[in-house]
């Protein structure tokens, strides 16, 4: 066994406390906890480890493994996604979220005496709803542990105790590299900021060099720009193989530069470094479109810190950010339920047999968030109205992917669009993606050669089809990793295993199922800024990679991200990387628009009404016809005050409701407009109606179903039961809505509330404002004059 570490002054306490009940361990990155832990328990009986990733998973097993002397899959083991090694004297299993969720499910865990559930502050929908299940449950033993976790409060939510202990740490120094005080972390210009930094760390310190990075696309970019260094370039992140994850987690014979994700923040001890260049960006879940999104976004405080530590573990040492020291981040990475859609977690919960509203949590979930999660599972059938899962909602789960893309796939008409839409899941669900568009001219035209069709749905279903690998663009490992899981969708679906080198699908039977199904994923270009389109709900830019072409006016958009907005500001920008073109008749066929009645007219004595339909406030077609007989009384409404017919109608129905808002204003204020009617009583008044509704109420109630019925009104039954005609004159000359000087044409705005009249210049020979005396006297009011934008005070 490996020296001492700070976990082992816990040893006693944390074995007295664990017999009474469950134990938080609260720990500095580097204690030993993910180590030590899993041992001490394992003296007791079979434990699973949850471990938030599977780099974590395997790589803290076979450590474990290699200390006791045995291989992995033997007395420690793991489970993962597509691969597992255990067997059936495995004590210690180091498993994923999604993996011990699944086992609980099916009543797996039940030969596991204990359950640790390591790193818990990053605060995962999965590992939040595993302790509230287990808790619940009462059967296991249970420790959760965490670097930066304020322990006290969960270990009183588990009724359990509470242990620190404190990490070997050496100083490190900060600088900020960025430009401004305030600039935030941005992916602008990365690599070549990245290269500057890591230069700078190896002429001021003498180990390895850490640099966290958001993605694998990042890491791909910063290897490239750091080749000519005198250094060793290292990549760890959840893709690379079993071999490259155990290079990077030993020391080298050369200096080393270790490109890494935020997997390397905890968990996963990096020997020799004692530099760290930290970009101060990750990729993190979000809820966007009722649905779940990774989006690149700026680090908290607290990750910033963690990522410092690295840096101080044998050495002092030193810590470059490439943001400002003032820049805005937050202190702390909110929890995963209180930013993101719920869907997953309430069929997770559902499929265990819970109501997730009836579960108990560290931090309570939004209620707005559960009702809309509820809504979209229930309109999905995979939870009846009782909370509980359906036959539907249980396949869903089955499948190890978003119930977004589960949901699509079993919503497909027939076994070859479930089959490509399966493929297409997994393909999008694969990181790095498979395929992504050539920069260079020549790789473009090569694409365009082997997939004449515009479509980035379709580009990335055929290279994951398609048999060779030398397409330009393609990642052979990452189409091997979505290839696997491909498989496993189609057999859980009872598909053919074999993946077909064609196309196989009427992709317009596929795509319009897809618009039925999530009708969100249905976007159309904004009319000015062309880059951009809108569902309604949101909006995307079209990737620069994308095969999207100028001309297409709507997509369905299966993929999206985001990444950082303007310098020194938290705002990101959403950015589409699959689209699939669509025709806008389609939208309108799969009854997506919205109709709206535009201008009507009349021809020939009949009346005509021009129906438009929108989409996310597009228009997509207009058509001219008559109206329906629901409709009359509104396109009668409209010609009447527009004085198209039975002119003056409409204009006295004008000027009745004006003289009727304002007397009501004159009421509600403590006015006394001259005590025609009994003022109504606060609780009573009704807001004034606009004057088509009114009129068309009217017609409704007087039965006009045709322009012929007009003919038997008289024009006293369209009149509106305001004022009496013995007021209105009184009313009017106190209170007038236009007034002439000769000279001067104005119109009167009136404020009660405010005791003020402003006089609204409309025409005459006369270029200066009126004087007091030559106006009404209005008692108490403020009198001003409007002039275009001038406005100045009547004396």
């Amino acid at each position: 066994m490996s020296a001492s570490l700070p976990i082992d002054s816990l040893r006693a306490d944390f074995d007295k406390a664990w017999s009474r009940g469950p134990v938080v361990v609260a720990a500095a990155t580097g204690s030993g906890k993910s180590t030590r832990l899993p041992l001490w328990m394992g003296e007791q009986g079979p434990v699973l480890v949850i471990q938030p990733r599977r780099v974590a998973c395997t790589a803290l097993a076979a450590w474990l493994a290699e200390q006791v002397g045995e291989a992995v899959g033997e007395s420690i083991g793991y489970a993962i996604r597509f691969e597992q090694k255990v067997s059936a004297h495995t004590g210690i299993c180091f498993v994923t979220p999604g993996i011990a969720l699944r086992w609980l499910v099916e009543g797996r865990l039940g030969s596991f005496e204990s359950v640790l559930l390591d790193e818990f502050h990053e605060r995962r929908w999965d590992t939040d709803l595993l302790l509230a299940l287990l808790r619940d449950q009462g059967r296991h033993r249970l420790v959760v542990t965490s670097a930066t976790l304020a322990g006290q409060r969960v270990a009183k939510w588990l009724k359990g105790a509470l242990l620190e202990a404190e990490g070997k740490q050496y100083p490190v120094s900060v600088r900020y590299l960025a430009a401004q005080e305030r600039d935030m972390p941005t992916q602008r210009e990365l690599a070549t900021r990245v290269r500057q930094a890591v230069r700078a760390a190896m002429d001021e310190t003498d180990g390895d060099v850490l640099v966290f990075l958001p993605g694998r696309g990042e890491i791909s970019d910063c290897h490239q720009a750091l080749s000519g260094l005198s250094a060793e370039r290292v990549v760890l992140h959840a893709g690379v193989s079993p071999a490259e994850q155990q290079g990077a987690l030993r020391s080298g014979r050369n200096r080393r530069v270790i490109l890494a994700t935020n997997v390397a923040e905890t968990s996963l001890t990096i020997p020799g470094v004692t530099a760290v260049v930290d970009s101060g960006l990750e990729r993190r879940t979000a809820r966007r479109n009722q649905r779940t999104v990774l989006q690149l976004a700026p680090i908290a405080q607290a990750n910033a810190e963690q990522r410092r530590g690295r840096a101080g573990r044998v050495a002092p040492g030193l810590c470059l950010r490439l943001w400002g020291r003032q820049a805005p981040l937050e202190a702390f990475t909110p929890p995963q339920v209180q930013r993101e859609d719920l869907s997953e977690m309430m069929l997770a919960a559902a499929s265990a047999g819970y109501r997730l509203e009836a579960l108990d949590f560290p931090d309570p979930l939004p209620e707005k968030s559960l009702s809309v999660a509820r809504e979209r599972l229930e309109a999905m059938a995979a939870v009846d109205e009782a909370g509980r899962v359906t036959a539907h909602g249980s396949g869903l789960f089955e499948l190890p992917i978003d119930s977004h893309f589960a949901h699509l796939i079993t919503a497909m008409p027939d076994a070859a669009s479930r089959a490509a839409m399966a493929d297409l899941t997994a393909a999008l669900s694969t990181r790095p993606r498979l395929f992504r568009l050539p920069d260079s001219e020549t790789g473009r035209r090569q694409v365009a050669e082997w997939q004449s069709q515009p479509c980035d749905a379709i580009t990335l279903l055929m290279a994951l089809r398609a048999s060779g690998s030398e397409l330009p663009g393609c990642h052979p490992a990452a189409r091997r990793d979505a290839r696997r899981l491909a498989v496993q969708l189609r057999r859980v679906l009872g598909l053919p295993e074999a993946i077909p080198e064609t196309l196989e699908v009427d992709r317009s039977v596929w795509l319009k199922a897809v618009m039925q199904a999530a009708p969100a994923l249905v976007h159309v270009r904004r009319e000015k800024r062309r880059q951009a389109m809108g569902n309604g709900e949101g909006e995307i830019l079209v990737d620069e990679r994308s095969r999207l072409q100028e001309s297409a006016e709507a997509a369905l958009v299966f993929d999206d991200h985001s990444v950082p907005g303007r310098r020194g500001t938290r705002e990101t920008r959403t950015i589409g990387t699959c689209l699939a073109p669509l025709p806008l008749d389609w939208l309108l066929s799969a009854g997506l628009c919205e109709s709206r009645l535009g201008p009507a007219t009349v021809d020939g004595g009949r009346p005509r009404v021009v129906e438009a339909h929108y989409y996310a406030n597009r228009l997509i077609s207009r058509t001219e016809r008559e109206p329906a007989a629901r409709e009359v009384p509104r396109v009668l409404a409209r010609l009447i005050l527009a004085g198209r017919m039975l002119s003056p109608v409409g204009e006295q129905l004008l000027e009745d409701l004006a003289r009727w808002e304002l007397y009501q204003a004159l009421i509600r204020a403590g006015e006394d407009p001259g005590g025609w009617l009994e003022a109504p009583q606060p609780q009573e008044r009704q807001p004034v109606p606009s004057a088509e509704d009114w009129l068309c109420e009217r017609l409704a109630t007087l039965g006009v179903e045709s322009v012929d019925d007009l003919e038997l009104l008289a024009p006293e039954d369209l009149r509106f039961d305001g004022l009496p005609d013995w007021a209105q004159t009184d009313f009017d000359q106190r209170f007038p809505r236009r007034f002439s000087l000769g000279d001067l044409e104005l119109s009167l705005e009136y404020d009660p509330d405010r005791k003020q009249i402003t006089l609204v210049r409309q025409g005459g020979t006369r270029r200066a404002p009126p004087k007091r005396w030559e106006l009404p006297s209005w008692t108490g009011w403020r009198l001003r004059y409007r002039e275009g934008n001038r406005i100045t005070d009547i004396r």
